[in-house]
C-alpha cells in the first residue's frame, strides 16, 4: 500500500464515487483512516507519546529557565536574628564589635539592607569540573537586590563558575568535583544574600556582616554586604576576596565545618578561617575563645584551599 502526503488529495483528478462493489464488506471509519494514511497512523501517537516524555523531562531538570526557591521549611528560619541558627560557619558569640575592629564592614558602594526572602536562579549550566565526589550547584540571587550594586548578575555567576573550578578550590585534590545545573534539587545552592536575610539565616549574636551555609535550604549564603565590600583582612582586594567568600562557605557546604586557626606566624591562612574577621589568631579567640591557636600568630590573607595547585 503507498499512502500519499495529502492522501485528500486526488492528484489533481476528480474523485468518482463508483459505490460499494457486490460481495465487499463496507469499510469502518478506523480502515478508511488506515487506508488513507498508511505508516503515519502509527507515527502520530508515537511521536504524541515522544513529546510528552521530552516535556516532562525539561521540566524536571528546570527546563534552563530561571526557578524560584525560598526556604524548604519556613519553621526552620530564625526570625529573631539574635538568637542562635541553624547555620554552620556563623559565629554564636555575643560579642562587642569595637573589640573586632578588623571585622567591621569597610566603607565602599551601597549594598541592599532587606531583599525579599525568596532566590531565583541566575541561568546557566556548566561541565562537570574534578573529579571524586560531585556536587550540583545553583547559582541564585535574592530577589529585591540591585543587581547594579555587584556588576550584574551573570558577573556573580560567573566568578562563581571559575571560582569552583580552578584547581586551587576545592578540586584541587581530585576527590570533588561540581557541576552547575538549572535543577530544582540541587546539592548546593550558591547565593548572593542582601544583608537582612544573611542575618535572619546565619544570625546576628555579634554585630558584624557574615556569610554561611543554612543547611535547611542547602544555602550556601553569600551575605552582599560582604561581596561589595570585601573585609579589611584582604586591603581592598575584591576578586581575592570574593573567591576566598565563595570557597569558605561552599566548604561549609561540602562538609567542613568547623573554622581553623592561623597554624603558625607569616603562613597563608587556611580557606577555613574567619578571614572576614581577621588573619591573626588573637581576633579569631574574641569570638572563638575554645579554639586551639597560639595568640600571638598572624597569617596572610588567602582565598584557596590548595593554593600550591596553581
Amino acid at each position: 500500500m503507498r499512502a500519499r502526503w495529502d492522501p485528500t488529495d486526488g492528484g489533481g483528478r476528480q474523485r468518482v464515487d463508483r459505490g460499494a462493489q457486490p460481495g465487499r464488506k463496507k469499510q469502518s471509519a478506523l480502515g478508511r483512516f488506515m487506508s488513507a494514511y498508511g505508516w503515519r497512523a502509527y507515527a502520530i501517537p508515537v511521536l504524541t507519546v515522544l513529546t510528552v516524555l521530552l516535556l516532562v523531562l525539561t521540566i524536571k531538570d528546570g527546563g534552563g529557565s530561571n526557578g524560584g526557591s525560598g526556604p524548604t521549611d519556613l519553621a526552620a528560619r530564625n526570625t529573631n536574628i539574635n538568637k542562635t541558627t541553624t547555620a554552620i560557619g556563623a559565629p554564636s558569640e555575643q560579642v562587642n564589635p569595637d573589640a573586632m575592629p578588623a571585622g567591621v564592614l569597610p566603607a565602599g558602594p551601597p549594598f541592599t539592607a532587606q531583599g525579599e526572602k525568596v532566590y531565583h536562579q541566575v541561568r546557566g549550566r556548566t561541565p562537570q569540573v574534578g573529579t571524586g565526589q560531585v556536587y550540583t550547584y545553583t547559582v541564585e540571587v535574592e530577589d529585591g537586590i540591585n543587581a547594579q550594586d555587584f556588576g550584574g548578575e551573570q558577573a556573580f555567576a560567573k566568578m562563581v563558575d571559575s571560582t569552583l573550578a580552578n584547581q586551587r578550590s576545592w578540586i584541587g585534590d581530585g576527590k570533588v568535583a561540581f557541576r552547575r545545573v538549572t535543577s530544582d534539587n540541587p546539592d548546593l545552592r550558591v547565593s548572593l544574600s542582601s544583608s537582612g536575610t544573611a542575618r535572619e539565616l546565619c544570625g546576628y549574636q555579634i554585630k558584624l556582616e557574615t556569610s554561611c551555609y543554612y543547611p535547611p535550604d542547602k544555602r550556601v549564603v553569600l551575605n552582599e554586604a560582604r561581596w561589595v565590600r570585601g573585609a579589611h583582612s584582604y586591603q581592598g582586594d575584591d576578586l581575592l576576596y570574593r573567591q576566598y567568600l565563595i570557597n569558605h562557605e561552599v566548604g561549609h557546604g561540602i562538609g567542613y565545618e568547623h573554622h581553623l586557626p592561623c597554624p603558625r606566624n607569616g603562613a597563608l591562612a587556611p580557606v577555613m578561617m574567619q578571614q572576614s574577621f581577621g588573619v591573626s589568631n588573637k581576633d579569631i579567640l574574641t569570638f572563638d575563645p575554645d579554639i586551639d591557636a597560639n595568640p600571638s600568630f598572624v597569617c596572610k590573607p588567602n582565598p584557596w584551599p590548595f593554593p600550591d595547585k596553581g
